[in-house]
C-alpha cells in the first residue's frame, strides 16, 4: 500500500484556506472531480447509516439564483463545483431496513443475521425526537465536509466551508423537501482567484500545546 508523506499532509493543510474568491474560468477535470465525489461516498457515519445526499450543482443559472440567499457570497456561483450537503429527514424504519438489506447483499449474509443491529438502531432512534434526529444527521454531514476539504487540499484544489445561507430558501429552490432532504452545509470547490487577498494571509491557529493535551 502506498502512502502520502506526512510532510505533504501538513504542508497542504497549511496551504488550504477558506477561499473567498474563485476563478470562474478554472474548472476541475472530470477524473479528479470523480475521485473527490468518491471521498464523499467513503465518508464514515454513525452506524454506517449515511443519512445524507450530496447535491453537486454546476448549472450557472441555478447557482446564481442561490447567491442572494447565501448572503451574496460569490463563491456559490464562481467555483467549479458547488456542493450542498443535505441531511435526510425520513430516517424511519423503512430506511433502516433498506440499509440492512444493502449490508446483507454486499456481505453475502442473511438479513436475519443483522437483527441485533436492527434492534439497536431502532432503539437508538426511538430515544430521539425529530429535532434530535435532525441534529444527529446534520453532524454526519460535517464529517463528509471535512473529508472533502482535506482530500481537495491534498490534490491542490480549493474549498470554502459555508454555513452562511438561508436553509429554507435553499430547500425551496432545490426542491429538497419533496426528496426528504434539508440543506445543512455547503462547500464551493474549485481554484482560487489570483487576486484573492486571503490566500497570502497568515493562517491563525492556536498553538498545538493549547489545543492538544496528552494523558499517558
Amino acid at each position: 500500500m502506498s502512502t502520502i508523506p506526512v510532510e505533504t499532509i501538513v504542508s497542504q493543510l497549511q496551504w488550504r484556506y477558506a477561499t473567498k474568491a474563485f476563478d470562474p474560468s478554472a474548472k476541475i477535470p472530470a477524473d479528479i472531480w470523480s475521485s473527490l465525489e468518491d471521498t464523499l461516498v467513503l465518508t464514515p457515519s454513525s452506524y454506517g447509516l449515511q443519512p445524507w445526499k450530496f447535491l453537486v450543482i454546476t448549472n450557472d443559472a441555478l447557482r446564481e439564483s442561490l447567491v442572494p440567499h447565501a448572503w451574496g457570497q460569490r463563491q456559490v456561483a464562481d467555483c467549479s463545483h458547488f456542493v450542498v450537503m443535505c441531511a435526510k429527514t425520513n430516517l424511519d424504519e423503512a430506511y433502516l431496513d433498506s440499509y440492512l438489506r444493502d449490508i446483507a447483499t454486499k456481505r453475502n449474509i442473511p438479513t436475519s443475521a443483522l437483527d441485533g443491529l436492527r434492534g439497536m438502531m431502532l432503539g437508538s432512534l426511538a430515544q430521539m425526537d425529530e429535532a434530535a434526529v435532525h441534529a444527529w444527521a446534520a453532524k454526519q454531514c460535517y464529517i463528509a465536509l471535512g473529508n472533502l476539504m482535506t482530500a481537495a487540499a491534498l490534490v491542490g484544489i480549493d474549498t470554502c466551508p459555508m454555513e452562511g445561507f438561508v436553509r429554507e430558501k435553499f430547500d425551496e429552490i432545490l426542491d429538497l423537501g419533496a426528496q426528504g432532504l434539508t440543506a445543512v452545509v455547503c462547500c464551493p470547490v474549485g481554484y482560487r482567484a489570483a487576486d484573492d487577498k486571503y490566500a497570502s494571509m497568515a493562517k491563525i491557529r492556536w498553538d498545538k500545546s493549547a489545543v492538544v493535551e496528552h494523558r499517558a
